[in-house]
C-alpha cells in the first residue's frame, strides 16, 4: 500500500518539497528575528538614529518598545543561549 500511495502522490512531490523549503526559511527568519544579539544591535542602531536626529523621540519610543517586546518574548521562550544566538 505504501508503494502505491507513493506512486500516486509522485506528481505532488514538488509541492511537498516546496512546503519543506518554506518551513525552513520561516524557521531561520524567526530564529534571526528573535535572536537577542540581533535585537540589541537594532536597539543600538535606533539610538544612533535618534542621536543623529534621523528620527524623533516619539518614533524612537515606539520602535524601542517594539524591540523590547521582541527581546522579552525571546527571553521568555529561552531563545538565547547566553552567547547571542538562538537555538535551531
Amino acid at each position: 500500500m505504501g508503494l502505491i500511495s507513493e506512486v500516486l502522490l509522485l506528481p505532488f512531490a514538488p509541492v511537498r518539497g516546496s512546503g519543506w523549503a518554506i518551513k525552513q526559511v520561516l524557521r531561520e527568519a524567526e530564529r534571526i528575528y528573535y535572536d537577542p544579539a540581533t535585537i540589541r544591535a537594532e536597539l543600538a542602531r535606533l539610538e544612533e538614529q535618534l542621536e543623529a536626529g534621523e528620527i524623533t523621540e516619539e518614533e524612537f519610543d515606539q520602535q524601542e518598545d517594539e524591540l523590547l517586546d521582541r527581546l522579552e518574548i525571546a527571553t521568555r521562550q529561552g531563545a538565547g543561549r547566553g552567547d547571542g544566538t538562538a537555538p535551531q
